[in-house]
């Protein structure tokens, strides 16, 4: 059976898929979010990446969704991926990300843009300085570490990878132990800036230890297994949320490099992540939403002039598409 290719007007007849950026669900392509309040109420611009790549501007990003608080986003390119723009680098000499910019003030370091936004608009359940969460943000550090020893750095002998693997396992496990300190599944009692905190970097271990390591996060710890899943109930989440695929391949740019151990789940995982099948990796529990293949159509068709740009086929081809 063959198929008759569509041109890109055809295309665009098959979906009418549209968000509100502005107020409705989190985002990435949001410019401005104002929760339903007015323009006149934005104090805060959130300078982040342009393709939600960087964990730092996540930790951000997910705690002015959570507060509600009305904020303009300009997207800037990572140094790792090009050239810093020069608007950027006269407003952060550094070209550091991510910044915000408060009633005119320019923060940088995200640790210290929560601390200035709680000053400002309240703290999220718990204060970033409070005596239960800085023992918390510790144990994340540690365990930022302990990630890092294992994925970033090759291993001169199995040993050494077995060491490293073991390393990072006794970190999870006091991680483990925290979550279970509370019936809730969040890290206190109810969610707040320890699990902000938590978020970026556990999301992108649950990604490249499933790939370069075939070690499932999720799977392997039944507490941080209940604590994705509730994170993954919350939409803030959900919309700053990436999938595995993503996360394994714009983190080696990032992180200086990621290292493969060559074993036999990692060689299984590494072909699924990159060719499928990917319904039921351990990345998300929620259901592929009913309007995926519209929004993916849709994407398509609003970047089909670099798709044509780098298309090998001939040039007569290129305004069709075969579904």
């Amino acid at each position: 059976m063959t198929t008759a290719p569509l041109s890109w007007q055809e295309l665009e007849t098959l979906t009418d898929y549209q968000i509100d950026t502005v107020n409705g669900l989190t985002n990435a392509k949001a410019r401005l979010r104002l929760f339903g309040q007015p323009e006149s109420d934005v104090r805060v611009t959130l300078y982040r990446d342009n393709h939600a790549w960087c964990p730092y501007c996540q930790k951000v990003w997910l705690w002015l969704e959570e507060k509600q608080i009305p904020y303009r986003i300009e997207k800037v390119t990572m140094f790792c991926y090009g050239e810093k723009e020069s608007w950027y680098k006269r407003k952060v000499p550094s070209g550091m990300l991510p910044a915000i910019e408060l009633d005119g003030r320019i923060i940088k370091e995200s640790d210290d843009i929560l601390i200035a936004l709680e000053k400002v608009f309240g703290s999220l359940s718990q204060g970033m300085e409070d005596r239960t969460v800085l023992p918390l943000r510790q144990l994340e550090r540690l365990l930022f570490r302990a990630w890092c020893a294992w994925l970033c750095y090759p291993a001169i002998s199995d040993r050494q990878e077995k060491r490293n693997r073991e390393q990072f396992i006794t970190v999870v496990a006091k991680v483990e132990e925290a979550l279970g300190r509370t019936s809730s599944p969040y890290f206190l009692d109810s969610f707040g800036i320890v699990d902000v905190i938590f978020t970026p970097y556990l999301e992108r271990m649950n990604a490249s230890l499933f790939y370069y390591k075939g070690y499932s996060l999720r799977e392997e710890n039944p507490r941080l297994s209940a604590w994705f899943a509730a994170m993954e109930s919350r939409p803030t989440y959900c919309g700053t949320q990436s999938d595995f695929h993503t996360h394994v391949h714009d983190l080696p740019p990032q992180m200086g490099g990621c290292w493969e151990n060559g074993e036999t789940q990692m060689l299984i995982n590494k072909v699924r992540v990159d060719n499928g099948p990917w319904f039921g990796l351990p990345d998300v529990t929620y259901p592929e939403p009913e309007n995926s293949r519209m929004e993916a159509l849709q994407r398509t068709i609003e970047h089909r002039i670099n798709i044509i740009r780098v298309n090998p086929l001939d040039d007569r081809l290129l305004p069709y598409v075969v579904l």
